[in-house]
């Protein structure tokens, strides 16, 4: 794995050695780099989940972090994304972090910069590592994706991390079904979509998008939103008994999800936010350790057991 920067690259095996190492690394830590090693963390775009924890996933791995803020960079002078990270590059970083508000930016420097992207968001285009988060947090609960069935509810056309998840989820053998009133519909995606309701009676997942607003051209109105297409406390009376309710964050409460719901015991967006760590250090020791870069003490590496 010389990049991390789409879900669709990956078989089922592969998904699941990722999935199975980042909850050995949850449930037991791991040692960190015995040398020196510089993480550069280039995020053009505003974040708080994905930034910090993957500044908290590269100081427990021993990677010294090399901050950046688009704001007070070269950028500003009319620096390129490509100059920016060639210059990292050259002062000796081991991978950088790239989250991007256009599309296809990230894919085009894995071809570009010869050491490990990770690609942390770019546009409406993928957000592999949260889908990473997402699909640890449905292994603990499940210890299994076939058969499963998720809805992804919300903001599809918009939604990188629709995307992500919904490719990784199809591979490893769920079911994807996809909900979101009409002009936010993304049909290049080849799964179904059906109707709210449907979705929080018969899916085991119910997985709910933020209001994209930044990538609408015209502003949406929250208005209603909630009664006709989040999760009300009536709605959720519906969910099958062991159904768990996921949202990638930040959440508008009141609007995706009823404020009620959003730490109810049904939900485990924060749960997210903790796997969110040890996802993103499996990714980076996988890469690490991938690119040649001896690890002190290897992890016990466990074959996957694919779920029949």
């Amino acid at each position: 794995m010389k990049n991390f920067v789409s879900m669709k690259h990956y078989s089922k095996h592969e998904l699941l050695q990722l999935i199975k190492l980042a909850n050995d690394i949850e449930q037991h830590g791991i040692q960190p780099f015995n040398q020196q090693l510089f993480a550069a963390n280039l995020f053009f775009e505003p974040s708080t989940r994905t930034k910090m924890s993957f500044v908290v996933a590269q100081r427990k791995l021993g990677l010294e972090v090399l901050d950046f803020m688009s704001d007070v960079s070269s950028v500003k002078k009319g620096e390129s994304v490509y100059d920016t990270a060639k210059t990292f590059e050259s002062i000796g970083a081991s991978l950088l972090v790239v989250r991007h508000p256009q599309d296809n930016v990230v894919h085009q420097l894995a071809n570009q910069i010869t050491v490990p992207i990770i690609n942390a968001g770019d546009g409406k285009g993928e957000h592999p590592t949260q889908c990473l988060l997402d699909l640890l947090t449905i292994y603990q609960e499940f210890e299994k994706f076939s058969g499963l069935k998720v809805g992804i509810i919300g903001d599809i056309k918009h939604s990188r991390v629709a995307r992500s998840n919904a490719y990784a989820l199809s591979t490893l053998g769920a079911k994807v079904y996809l909900s979101s009133k009409t002009e936010w519909q993304d049909h290049s995606l080849p799964y179904q979509y059906i109707d709210i309701d449907d979705a929080v009676e018969h899916c085991d997942v119910v997985m709910f998008l933020r209001i994209q607003h930044e990538r609408h051209e015209n502003q949406a109105s929250n208005d209603h939103y909630l009664e006709k297409y989040g999760l009300t406390a009536e709605r959720e009376k519906r969910m099958k008994p062991h159904a768990i309710i996921l949202h990638p964050a930040p959440v508008n409460r009141g609007v995706e999800i009823a404020d009620e719901l959003v730490e109810c015991n049904r939900s485990r967006i924060f749960k997210q936010m903790t796997n969110g760590v040890s996802a993103r250090m499996a990714v980076i020791y996988r890469l690490l350790e991938g690119g040649g870069i001896t690890h002190e003490k290897p992890i016990n590496q466990r074959k996957a057991i694919i779920s029949k």
